[in-house]
């Protein structure tokens, strides 16, 4: 039997009820208004299948079976106001790519804020995700047909956006949008060769990657998930393990960003179990030791020197044959997120003297990264005792943070202000707390 992919259907599935189930919600949910709804197994079977539309109160009745909010119903755009997730994660399955875009784009549209990403959720993920088949999944359709010309145009298209500058990147994210839901539109309705699909959907990932870090570095994190989980799954369908891995590796970074550093080290672990490529494996282990070093666990020590070491080895293994979305790791990374680890065991000169490298070493192209490492040097600073250091390192990284559009790099220079605040007569300090202000 062909698998149900309309987002009722994903809907309840995804929440374990069955047609029997969801059509007594819907009468109880009438019957709290003093109402009466004659919803049974057959019409929402027919809902479901048949492309029959319920009407206004009844939608109503299904968002409250879902527990999702009133102001969620749009009964003008059935079915696509519905949203198909627990916890905000389409399950992987055959076919799921497709849902997976087009619930990360329906969640940007309309801003619901309401799904959030669970860390049990996001490990469940990681575990399918490592465990699972990789044999591609393309499908035939018989829509329009898709050229490899058209493909092609995309591909080009989307890897010169991705490869401005931060400061140009700012003014594009509607462009890189436009992409993906053109290329989700394609690999819902096209009809095009395997090998034509199968490059669909490593522009889909790749593009999803892009968008996720856009929605992240602008503090929407709900929707960087959605467009981070939207890529897994079709990284997985194209058989791309670094790809998704990647994407793995991405989700990770955003825990630990929000201070979930076992779900972090968590989903990294089962990331490593498939990449392959040198690049791809230093740049999770680093991941990995930042992770295991923030957790501050002494008995932690020795897994955080392996996996920086093992990301030492995997660089020195690099050549140039990497996957785009780490083709960018190199001895400047290694040298930063390695002195971030030592600083979180104590190590502090150590750690310092690496951050510092690091730093210089930065190629200029990189400047959103340079305001990152900036910051991190600023930290390393202070802990030095350091506070004139410290702050022109901080107030550099907030004005290129200003410039090239980076409020992430803001929010980290924010983080170290309180650190400034028994430094107010150091050099360089009221000047930095003015600006910050």
């Amino acid at each position: 039997m062909a698998e149900n992919t309309h987002p009722l259907a994903l809907a309840r599935t995804a929440r374990g009820m069955t047609q029997v189930q969801l059509a007594g919600e819907i009468r109880r949910a009438a019957e709290r208004r003093g109402l009466r709804s004659g919803t049974t197994k057959q019409r929402v079977y027919k809902w479901e299948t048949e492309g029959v539309t319920p009407d206004a109160d009844s939608q109503t009745y299904i968002a409250e079976a879902f527990g999702w909010p009133a102001d969620t119903v749009r009964p003008g755009h059935w079915p696509n106001w519905l949203p198909v997730t627990v916890d905000a994660v389409v399950p992987l399955g055959p076919h799921s790519s497709v849902p997976a875009l087009r619930e990360a784009l329906r969640t940007a549209m309309e801003r619901r804020t309401f799904l959030t990403i669970s860390a049990a959720a996001l490990s469940t993920l990681a575990a399918d995700w490592a465990g699972g088949s990789y044999a591609a999944l393309a499908q035939a359709h018989d829509g329009k047909p898709v050229s490899g010309e058209l493909v092609a145009f995309l591909e080009d298209s989307t890897q010169h956006l991705a490869g401005l500058p931060t400061e140009q990147r700012q003014h594009l994210p509607a462009l890189l949008d436009a992409h993906l839901l053109t290329v989700t539109d394609l690999l819902d309705h096209g009809s095009c060769a395997p090998a034509v699909r199968t490059r669909l959907h490593v522009l889909a990932a790749s593009l999803s990657q892009t968008v996720a870090w856009h929605k992240f570095d602008l503090g929407s994190h709900t929707l960087a998930s959605q467009f981070w989980i939207a890529g897994l799954h079709n990284a997985r369908e194209a058989g791309e393990h670094d790809m998704g891995a990647g994407l793995l590796g991405d989700l990770a970074y955003q825990a630990s960003w929000r201070g979930d550093y076992t779900t972090a080290a968590g989903v990294l672990q089962h990331a490593l179990t498939r990449a392959e490529n040198p690049a791809a494996r230093c740049l999770l282990q680093l991941r990995l030791a930042r992770a295991l070093a923030a957790r501050h666990d002494r008995t932690e020590r020795g897994a955080i020197l392996r996996a920086l070491t093992a990301a030492e080895q995997h660089l020195s293994n690099a050549g140039t044959d990497r996957p785009a979305w780490c083709a960018w790791v190199s001895e400047a990374d290694l040298a930063v997120d390695s002195g971030q680890a030592l600083l979180d065991l104590g190590d502090t000169r150590r750690a310092h003297q690496l951050i510092t490298e690091g730093e210089h070493l930065l190629p200029a192209a990189r400047d959103k990264t340079r305001g990152v490492f900036l910051t991190y040097r600023a930290a390393s600073h202070l802990d030095q005792g350091e506070p004139e250091a410290a702050a022109a390192a901080a107030a550099q990284a907030l004005l290129l943070a200003r410039r090239i559009g980076a409020p992430r790099c803001v929010q980290l220079v924010n983080g170290l202000l309180p650190r400034f605040r028994s430094h107010t007569r150091a050099e360089g300090v009221p000047e930095l707390l003015a600006a910050a202000a």
